[in-house]
């Protein structure tokens, strides 16, 4: 007997600007979490999921660059298709491009729920086997409580007929459809893909979800699911890198330090841009990972380097992190010079590598110091910058 051909659309058409927090920029879906974006997160919770033939996502229109700089890639991964004006509507952009494929079964799923489990969607999948759709859902525990303008109570809802929907939601291919096409002639915004197979007369089941299943809709959301993700992970260890760089000053008008451009009476020399602060930052997290030292992947030696923003080489460590996959716990920089002064340029710096290795500015220190006018710090010759990184690895034994 065939077994169904199963499809995931995964809708990441949203801004995501409510998670937004402390002048983040990035959508949601696109900001890391744990070390990886929450879109790579979600989609690649699914493509390692047996059973699955097709996962395709649904991004907005100004996202495309975001997207790609994801880099992902699998066989069962398809083209991104481009999203409408709301939910719904890009939800049926997804059945329209899965249609001539035709699946069985399709599961509709928010990027916004990175964490994905498998035990909620193998039961998702069992329930369209007697039903025409099925979600997770978990009963409300709170007292639930009606209001029509937010400042009077006008009625207390019985708890125990109400459930929180999740998702994955699963439907019989065709039926779901059907039921879009349909809704989409008329004037009324639904919720989710269970209201609108409701309202086909379609019937739709409950299926135990699970707590760790959390959408991410506001800042907080955000630490929520890495205490989550770090329940979940193997017996881990931390290992400890340090990085040392020093580069002399040379006729300029500016330094750059920590990714930032500070103005100064010189300029540092060097190959790259020369930011003493981020090479000894790049070794160190080179280090931390046994992947040894930022000459042995940027050669001075290999012109294509040359004047490059050593934010490049930041990054790049920080992908062979994620890629051993590691977690930065923390990052201690200090920057030893006379001049310029460092202080009021800490939390720029601090927000540069936060955004390269895509972790909480608050997991970086940055600390400067003077060499009290000894040596050839003191004598203005040039910055010296040490640093060191602390990265939680899976335990080998």
């Amino acid at each position: 007997m065939r077994s169904k051909s199963i499809a995931v659309i995964v809708v990441a058409a949203g801004r995501g600007e409510r998670a937004a927090a402390g002048g983040v920029p990035e959508p949601k879906q696109y900001r890391m979490l744990d070390g990886k974006a929450v879109l790579s997160r979600t989609l690649n919770g699914f493509l390692g999921l047996p059973g699955i033939d097709q996962v395709l996502p649904i991004i907005h229109a100004d996202h495309a660059q975001r997207y790609a700089a994801l880099g992902l890639g699998h066989p069962k991964l398809l083209a991104p298709v481009t999203g409408g004006a709301t939910r719904q509507a890009s939800v049926l952009e997804g059945l329209k491009t899965l249609a001539p494929a035709r699946p069985d079964i399709v599961l509709i799923h928010d990027a916004a729920r990175p964490i994905v489990d498998a035990r909620v969607v193998a039961e998702v999948v069992a329930a369209l086997s007697d039903l025409e759709g099925a979600l997770p859902a978990l009963g409300v525990t709170d007292t639930i409580k009606r209001s029509i303008d937010g400042q009077l109570v006008t009625a207390t809802e019985d708890r125990s007929t109400l459930y929180a929907a999740q998702t994955p939601q699963g439907f019989r291919f065709a039926q779901l459809f059907s039921a879009h096409m349909r809704a989409s002639t008329i004037r009324r915004n639904f919720t989710d893909d269970a209201e609108i197979a409701e309202w086909a007369g379609l019937r739709v089941g409950l299926v135990p979800g699970a707590h760790s299943n959390i959408k991410i809709t506001h800042p907080a959301d955000f630490d929520r699911a890495e205490r989550l993700l770090a329940g979940a992970q193997m017996i881990t260890e931390t290992r400890v890198g340090t990085g040392y760089d020093v580069h002399p000053f040379e006729p300029g008008d500016a330094v750059w330090l920590g990714g930032v451009r500070i103005p100064h009476s010189a300029k540092l020399k060097g190959h790259s841009d020369a930011d003493v602060a981020l090479h000894a930052l790049t070794d160190a997290l080179l280090g931390a990972i046994g992947e040894g030292d930022i000459g042995v992947h940027f050669p001075p030696s290999d012109m294509q380097w040359k004047g490059v923003a050593s934010t490049v080489f930041l990054r790049h460590a920080g992908e062979l992190v994620n890629k051993a996959c590691g977690r930065i716990v923390n990052l201690d920089v200090t920057i030893v010079c006379e001049r310029p002064r460092i202080a009021e340029h800490v939390p720029a710096m601090q927000r540069v590598i936060a955004e390269s290795l895509g972790i909480a500015a608050s997991r970086i220190a940055i600390k400067a110091t003077t060499s009290e006018r000894l040596g050839f710090v003191g004598r203005e010759e040039g910055i010296v910058a040490m640093a060191s990184a602390s990265v939680e690895l899976p335990r080998i034994d």
